[in-house]
């Protein structure tokens, strides 16, 4: 065996766990240090614009918390979350069709942190995750770095294809792997926009109650909708087999860092185990400052505000993209943050995205998004954070890469045919067992 030791710089390389080898760096997060950068026009981060909540509210309930809550906000609390705001949560959620009992609630460290508690609770090494391809890429890593292997079905523009579904199934489990849970994303998902129609949603959620498969509905967008709303929450329809994720990131602030999740009550228990084991309770200082914000101010209106905001950006940047770049294709989201492009075959949106931040702007392509390297075609465009004319501008800088690039290819396509280099996948390693 060829001796390797002093050839990595980690002195305790060979000591951490198998999984960790599925750890890996988002391309999302590694974009954030040039993203922020005053001149660079930034559509990559799904950043809520923070700014439209006006910030006496927070200031209010924060001090309430600090001061009149302060013997419940400033001590350990339940691995299951403070009972107020569980009761809040339902309020919340009823707006999508969805009621049950507030002891069905967990409250996580934002929803980020139920979904990996769930894969903890759930995955062995091996075991797939089925996903919509795309997907969201903190969830794609979140279920490799604990070695399960996540299996896409594609989209088209009423989301998840329920036949792609049933023949992925089958090709799974012909193969003799098994399948864990079905994660998926309906309404306005992350990256495409796309939501899942209603009729899908129902022939999907049938598909996996005769296939004995466990649902994950993340739903960080579904209020934020800019003409009319998303069918009903697919757990509406479903208690006993859906397990729903819900966050107050989007229509609140990220920063407090708390979401939930509804579920089955066996699963449930679970869950307030491996939440307790993980992080002991969630803040108990920043649940309360959310009660306090329920409580006193007008939350659904300033949903509505967010919905204005985000409604004038996403029309920014269709305008924009109809203007610098008509004969690309691109999805309309009635809702959430997020535009997907698609461009011609042959441009690699990966390879193309240090000329776009030389250009000063940024984007997140498309391969993020995909477990096994697909996507070079595709970039996710975020409306979400710049100003309308920030966005404008940003796409136009756009259109200067990806014609240039066109440009580019036509000029050695006269020349000799181009030569289509093999891809190098991203997939995940093989694991021991």
């Amino acid at each position: 065996m060829q001796d390797t030791q002093g050839t990595n710089l980690d002195p305790w390389y060979g000591h951490y766990a198998e999984r960790t080898a599925g750890l890996s760096a988002s391309e999302v997060r590694a974009l954030f240090a040039v993203a922020s950068r005053p001149e660079v026009v930034s559509l990559a981060g799904g950043m809520p614009y923070v700014s439209a909540l006006p910030q006496q509210l927070i200031e209010r309930a924060a001090l309430r918390a600090a001061t009149d809550r302060a013997a419940v906000a400033l001590q350990y609390g339940s691995g299951q979350g403070v009972p107020r705001l569980r009761e809040q949560i339902l309020e919340v959620m009823a707006l999508e069709g969805i009621h049950g009992s507030v002891d069905d609630v967990v409250v996580t460290t934002g929803s980020q942190h139920a979904l990996e508690l769930l894969a903890k609770l759930f995955l062995d090494p091996g075991d797939v995750i089925i996903a919509e391809g795309p997907s969201y890429v903190t969830a794609i890593t979140v279920f490799r770095s604990f070695q399960g292997e996540v299996v896409h079905v594609p989209m088209d523009d009423q989301g998840m294809n329920p036949q792609a579904l049933r023949e992925t199934i089958e090709r799974v489990r012909a193969a003799g792997k098994r399948i864990k849970f079905l994660y998926t994303i309906p309404s306005f998902q992350n990256p495409t926009g796309v939501t899942l129609s209603w009729e899908r949603r129902v022939e999907i959620l049938e598909i996996a109650r005769t296939s004995g498969i466990l649902v994950l509905e993340d739903n960080p967008y579904g209020l934020l909708h800019f003409e009319q709303a998303p069918p009903p929450a697919m757990r509406s329809i479903d208690s006993e087999g859906v397990v729903y994720l819900g966050t107050f990131s989007k229509t609140l602030a990220p920063g407090l860092r708390v979401g939930w999740a509804i579920a089955p009550h066996a699963i449930r228990e679970k869950l307030v185990l491996a939440n307790e084991a993980a992080v002991l309770s969630p803040s108990s200082f920043s649940q309360i400052v959310i009660s306090e914000y329920l409580d006193t101010a007008d939350w659904k209106g300033q949903i509505s505000t967010f919905r204005d905001v985000y409604r004038e950006r996403r029309d920014a940047m269709l305008g924009a993209l109809s203007d610098y770049l008509p004969s690309m294709t691109w999805t309309r989201p009635a809702g959430g943050f997020y535009v997907w492009l698609t461009m011609p075959e042959h441009l690699d949106s990966k390879a193309m995205l240090p000329r776009a931040v030389k250009e000063l702007v940024a984007y997140t392509p498309g391969t993020a998004f995909y477990a096994d390297g697909d996507g070079r075609r595709n970039m996710r465009l975020s409306f979400c954070y710049p100003q309308p004319d920030f966005i404008r501008e940003g796409i136009r800088r756009l259109s200067t890469v990806i014609n240039g690039e066109l440009a580019l290819l036509g000029e050695f396509s006269q020349t000799a045919p181009l030569p289509v280099q093999p891809v190098e996948r991203d997939v995940l390693p093989p694991y021991a067992g």
